[in-house]
């Protein structure tokens, strides 16, 4: 069969050439996660997500938890019934007064982070968005990871009985993730391990 009897048939039958799809390049890491951007220094990219959960009345609650791609730390986790797009400012605005501008904010693409306001805000900062491809996300690897643990060590094996409760617990693993928790992606160090000054090192008043 020549190639003219192909043609011949392929357009009797109606079929269509698929149109080429763009070429996409993709960086992998050593652990198999995809990112189209990889963090390289401290402060470079950092990420955020939503994960939800109940109280032990039924009643639902979301946490805001966003990280530093590079160093694996989490910079905050917000805990709230409600976490629209102003929320998702006004967290970024407080990380932003104490430790500045990172160089990028990725995200997946739900509505309160594509929202124009939080689009508009961010650029206004002088930091850009890397919204990860619609249903990749593995590309959102960093955060993700860190949402399993969090559900893993924690969400699953607490009963909260009060928004406040759950508050604070949260707030007090965050801190042990940063502070103590190995990480094995930093050699068995955390995060952000806490500095331990002896007394005969500190400084003495004249």
């Amino acid at each position: 069969m020549n190639d003219k009897r192909v043609e011949r048939l392929w357009k009797r039958e109606g079929l269509k050439v698929p149109m080429k799809q763009p070429r996409k390049g993709r960086l992998w890491l050593n652990h198999g996660s995809c990112v189209r951007l990889r963090p390289e220094y401290r402060d470079h990219v950092w990420s955020y997500d939503f994960v939800h959960h109940r109280t032990d009345d039924g009643r639902a609650f979301r946490t805001l938890n966003i990280l530093d791609e590079h160093s694996r730390e989490c910079l905050a986790i917000r805990v709230k019934r409600k976490l629209n797009s102003t929320e998702v400012i006004d967290a970024l605005a407080d990380l932003f007064i104490l430790r500045g501008v990172p160089a990028y904010i990725r995200s997946d693409n739900g509505p309160e982070f594509i929202a124009e306001a939080v689009r508009n805000w961010i650029k206004a900062v002088g930091a850009k968005t890397a919204y990860i491809e619609p249903g990749s996300r593995w590309e959102n690897g960093y955060c993700e990871s860190f949402n399993g643990r969090m559900r893993d060590e924690l969400l699953n094996g607490e009963i909260f009985y009060s928004l406040r409760e759950a508050q604070i617990i949260i707030e007090n693993w965050r801190k042990h993730y940063n502070n103590k928790r190995p990480h094995s992606a930093l050699g068995y160090r955390p995060p952000a391990p806490e500095a331990i000054v002896s007394m005969d090192q500190r400084p003495t008043m004249h």
